[in-house]
């Protein structure tokens, strides 16, 4: 079981209902296969570097996860298939990159804090 992040755009014009109603369908995807959700975070409507399908906002969301390697390909396919799916890309996660998101997720200080208070200053 390798770990996964997930990030999707899905079209702005979704109501509240359909965008959660899109989220189970990947997160039922990815459990129904044998994966396990780490963590789910909806980002919600954000600007986009560049219009997409004449849209210039998009609905964010990421998904944080562990499944066989041979399932990327199915669920890029359903991906590819929905049509509020803007653009999607999957990236595999290191040893490293777990255990910083499992330290932002639970407020344990990742190190870039110190960085930032300096350029405040």
């Amino acid at each position: 079981m390798n770990n996964y992040e997930l990030m999707v755009i899905f079209t702005p014009v979704l109501s509240d209902d359909e965008f959660k109603a899109a989220q189970k369908k990947f997160t039922t995807l990815v459990t129904d296969n044998g994966g396990q959700i780490v963590a789910e975070n909806p980002w919600g409507l954000k600007s986009l570097a560049y219009p997409i399908q004449k849209k210039t906002t998009g609905l964010y969301w990421v998904l944080e996860f562990t499944a066989s390697s041979d399932f990327n390909e199915k669920l890029k396919i359903q991906l590819l298939r929905d049509e509020s799916v803007l653009r999607h890309m999957v990236t595999k996660l290191d040893k490293y990159a777990v255990e910083y998101n499992q330290k932002k997720r639970s407020g344990v200080p990742t190190g870039n804090e110190k960085a930032a208070e300096v350029n405040n200053a």
